[in-house]
Formats: structure tokens, C-alpha cells, sequence
């Protein structure tokens, strides 16, 4: 397989939009996508993983890098994938261990990779991939964690030739499964509100924005990743921790060109997603005054620098959470979809005796189903209106910048 990798035919206002938005340095780099995942066997997680005493050790880590970029080709213009990093690391018993390499193998010679010999490198055009097992990974031992007897751990490396991930960015997702795994936050009864009129006595607010923003813009939902790389099975709410569950790195080796589009895809949606009104209103309650500072956002979209908003992206591996600063006028915060890794910034917001607003319906539509997901951390004192974004913000917009400018 040959990079660049096209991805998107691009006309004139799709190369200005990238131009304008995802070429030029900001504080960080639009032209990356990356994604983490860590799942591991324990006590506290046995719900989802299936532990049920100390035998129990699988472990499943998964972190892509990839980068984009256009390209001018005879006066045809695209968004392309310019370099890739995959890395699939697992620790499993022996034998299933020793399955898995040998469905590694079978799926390189299927898809036509060969390997240079007396090496455990293989090659397909621009791609390099490299299966190796360890008794013991390198970076258990490093960190003093010991590999449970009769465990092996397969890792599996696909980057492009071109690739420019650093040690340290390789590094990442040991780091975090050194920090330990989440746990789940204490869910409190909050005070329930029809509408968020109740907000124009604590403006001015800072905003924090969920992935409902983008879902209603037409971006997949964090959940398609997940479906994606194999992390979580939501049909049973468990964690993917088994061979006959996962094959996504199988199907990339035996035919690139025919998956990475599907890998692709979110960054591509991303990029061709239009902001909504919902984004717009919140643009005028900045322009308002009511809206102050930077919005804070795990979203990668970059639809809120669209409309003129200030960000500050919260997604980070390399820390729990990025310096958060609250402005001196502020009151309160308005939290919009925002789920679990992200509620410090709404511990924080209450330290500083802001008063937390939430809009959420609390779950989410796939297909006919309405499947629930509650808030994790959400607090007595707090309040949540269960609308959606684009049912709740136009009437904030509405009510209360019309009750503020009748103060």
C-alpha cells in the first residue's frame, strides 16, 4: 500500500476550510488523530472484564497515531493519510497467545507482506509490521510489573515507513496503565430542571462541551471507536479480552486498502461536518458576555473554532487533565454532554463555588434503541436539564439573554 492514502476529494471550499482551520499551528495539531485505550482484568472492573480472582490477568492495549495532509495531483486536490502508527499489544494465556501470532502470520501472507530474512520485520510497500512476543514485555519490566505464569504478550506494530512518533508518544500507553485504571465516580440525585432558564443567575458561566455537540452535527459518537478497535462489546457492556472477539489488526493486515477507510472515517467526518445552530447560540452567548473564557472540549472536530470560539482541548494522555482557569467573574459552568474522564473540570468548577449546570439526555439513540448512559459524577447541588443540546441551548439563547438584558 502506497502513502499518501486519499481519503476525500476535496473542491475549492473544502481546501480553504483546510487552510483556514486545521493547516495553520494552534495549540495543538489538528493534522493528528489519536486514539488510547487501555482494558485490563481487576477486582474493581469485574463487571466488565470478567476477573474473577487473582488468575485472572488479561490485558488489552490499543493507541493509534495517524496525520493528514493534502495533496495536489494535476490540479486535483485531496485529504490524505499521510502517516500511520498502530500499536496492539495483548496479554493472554500461553496458548491463546501462541493462536494469535499464528493469525498474525497467516493474515501477512495473505495480504502479500514478505519478510526480509533473519529478521521479525515484514513489509508491504510504504507499511512495516512487526509481530513479537515477549515472556515478559519490555516495559513490565521496566516498570516492575510482573507477567502472571503461564502468560505470554504479543505485540504487534503497523506504522508507515515515514512514520514520526517519538519514544516518548510510544512511551504513552504505558505510562497511562501505570497511572491505573478509571474508576467510576459516585452518581448523586441532582436537582432537575425543564429548562436552563435557571442559568441566567449564575452568568457569566464557563461552557465545557461533550460529543452531543458533534453527534448533532453529524460526527459518530465516541462509541463508534470503540465499535471500531474492537475495545468494548456493547451488546453485554463488556470489555473486548478475547481472540474470537478481536480481528480488526487481522483484517488491516490482510487488506489495507480495504480497511483504512473505515479507520479513517471519523477524522474525514470531522472535517466535513458543518457547525450546527447549536454551536452558533453559543457563539451569541459569547458575544453576549454570558459566555466567557475559552470553551473546554475533548471534541476534535474543531467546529467551535468554526464559529469563533476560543478553545481549550481537554483530551490529553500524557496528563489526568490540562490547567483549567477559571475566570474571577465567573459563577458557573455549563456542561454539555460531557461524560466521565472529563468531570475534574466539574470538581474543580465546585472548588471554586461555581454552580454546575448540566444538559443531557442522558443517552443516546442507535437505531430504534434508546440506550441509557448516565452521568458518573454529577452532584446533589448540581443541576441537569434532560434535553437535548439543540432543544436546550437555542431557548437559552432565547430566555436567557433576554432575561439578562432586562436586568
Amino acid at each position: 500500500m502506497r502513502l499518501p492514502f486519499a481519503i476525500l476529494e476535496l473542491n475549492d471550499e473544502l481546501r480553504s476550510r483546510w487552510h483556514a482551520h486545521f493547516e495553520l499551528p494552534t495549540d495543538r495539531n489538528r493534522k493528528l488523530e489519536e486514539g488510547l485505550w487501555r482494558r485490563t482484568q481487576e477486582a474493581s472492573n469485574a463487571a466488565e472484564s470478567g476477573w474473577r480472582d487473582a488468575t485472572d490477568c488479561r490485558r488489552r492495549l490499543i493507541h493509534y497515531r495517524y496525520t493528514y495532509d493534502t495533496t495536489d495531483r494535476d490540479g486535483s486536490a485531496a485529504l490524505c493519510l499521510q502517516t500511520l502508527y498502530l500499536m496492539y499489544c495483548v496479554t493472554y494465556p500461553e496458548d491463546e497467545v501462541e493462536a494469535i501470532y499464528d493469525s498474525v502470520v497467516r493474515s501477512l501472507q495473505a495480504g502479500g507482506w514478505h519478510q526480509p530474512p533473519g529478521t521479525s520485520v515484514w513489509e508491504r510497500d510504504d507499511l512495516v509490521a512487526t509481530p513479537v512476543r515477549y515472556s515478559s514485555h519490555p516495559m513490565d519490566i521496566a516498570h516492575g510489573r510482573p507477567t502472571p505464569t503461564e502468560y505470554l504478550s504479543l505485540e504487534l506494530t503497523i506504522r508507515s515507513r515515514n512514520d514520526p512518533t517519538s519514544a516518548y508518544d510510544k512511551a504513552m500507553p504505558w505510562d497511562v496503565l501505570r497511572r491505573g485504571m478509571r474508576m467510576k465516580d459516585r452518581r448523586e440525585d441532582p436537582v432537575l430542571l425543564s429548562d436552563l432558564t435557571a442559568l441566567a443567575e449564575y452568568a457569566p458561566f464557563h461552557v465545557e462541551a461533550g460529543c452531543g455537540l458533534s453527534v448533532e452535527s453529524g460526527v459518530p459518537p465516541l462509541h463508534f471507536l470503540h465499535d471500531v478497535y474492537q475495545v468494548t462489546d456493547r451488546t453485554t457492556d463488556s470489555f473486548v479480552l478475547r481472540a474470537q472477539q478481536d480481528d480488526i489488526v487481522l483484517r488491516l493486515l490482510e487488506s489495507p486498502e480495504s480497511v483504512l477507510p473505515l479507520l479513517t472515517h471519523i477524522y474525514r467526518a470531522c472535517f466535513v461536518a458543518e457547525p450546527s445552530d447549536t454551536h452558533r447560540d453559543l457563539k451569541k452567548l459569547a458575544d453576549a458576555g454570558l459566555l466567557i473564557g475559552p470553551v473546554m472540549t475533548n471534541n476534535f472536530d474543531g467546529l467551535l473554532q468554526r464559529v469563533g470560539l476560543d478553545e481549550l482541548y481537554l483530551r490529553r494522555y500524557d496528563q489526568d487533565i490540562p490547567p483549567v482557569e477559571f475566570d474571577p467573574r465567573a459563577r458557573g459552568l455549563l456542561v454539555i454532554g460531557s461524560h466521565a474522564d472529563r468531570r475534574r473540570v466539574q470538581r474543580r468548577a465546585r472548588e471554586r463555588g461555581l454552580k454546575v449546570f448540566f444538559v443531557d439526555p442522558e443517552g443516546f439513540w442507535d437505531g430504534d434503541s434508546f440506550i441509557p448512559y448516565p452521568l458518573e459524577g454529577i452532584r446533589r447541588e448540581d443541576f441537569l436539564c434532560r434535553q437535548r443540546a439543540s432543544e436546550a441551548i437555542p431557548e437559552l439563547v432565547e430566555r436567557v439573554i433576554g432575561s439578562v438584558r432586562r436586568l
